[in-house]
């Protein structure tokens, strides 16, 4: 079932291959690739003190993906890539080196656009929407699965509201170590 549907999803993305789209696919793959959109978007928040928090959340969900994603479920599962199996498919882009699941460029996204989703619904819907459409060119370059995809939108999610929590641990426990805790939750800024 799964092989069927990762399958099927990559034949259609294989379907609609065009000049048009594969300038503008290339160019959100390459702002997806190792983060680097997410992390200066993280270093430009903490720059704000009202967004501090944020970029905190943001760099600190990222380092998250970075350990649980790259470094280890990469190699635990060891998935080989739809363009290492199907070699016979034109590729469009460099064939990555690293295995295929779950998706670096979708869980590190999905983590940082979460995160700042969580801080300000109009910034996390737009960084959401980037985040959708970098996920996309992955199927689109035929380099991930459907559910390598899937796995990593939702582990990103749940890094950065990991990494939310933690930033709220701290909050409340660094207020209350200074005397200015009221025994409720402490605002974002």
């Amino acid at each position: 079932m799964i092989e069927w549907f990762d399958s099927t999803i990559l034949d259609l993305f294989q379907s609609i291959q065009n000049p048009v789209l594969t300038p503008v696919f290339k160019l959100f793959t390459l702002i997806g690739e190792a983060g680097a959109v997410w992390i200066a978007v993280g270093i430009l928040l903490l720059a704000g003190k009202s967004s501090r928090k944020t970029g905190i959340a943001v760099l600190l969900s990222l380092v998250f993906c970075l350990l649980m994603g790259n470094a280890f479920l990469k190699n635990v599962v060891a998935r080989p890539r739809p363009c290492w199996r199907f070699p016979d498919i034109e590729m469009l882009i460099a064939v990555p080196r690293d295995y295929s699941f779950p998706s670096g460029h979708t869980m590190s996204s999905f983590a940082a656009a979460a995160s700042v989703y969580i801080w300000d619904k109009k910034w996390g819907m737009a960084a959401l929407a980037g985040a959708v459409i970098i996920a996309v060119s992955r199927l689109y370059f035929y380099v991930h699965y459907p559910t390598d995809i899937l796995a990593g939108a939702l582990m990103g999610v749940f890094l950065a509201m990991v990494s939310w929590w933690i930033i709220d641990k701290v909050t409340i426990y660094n207020a209350r170590k200074g005397g200015n805790y009221e025994g409720k939750k402490q605002g974002k800024d």
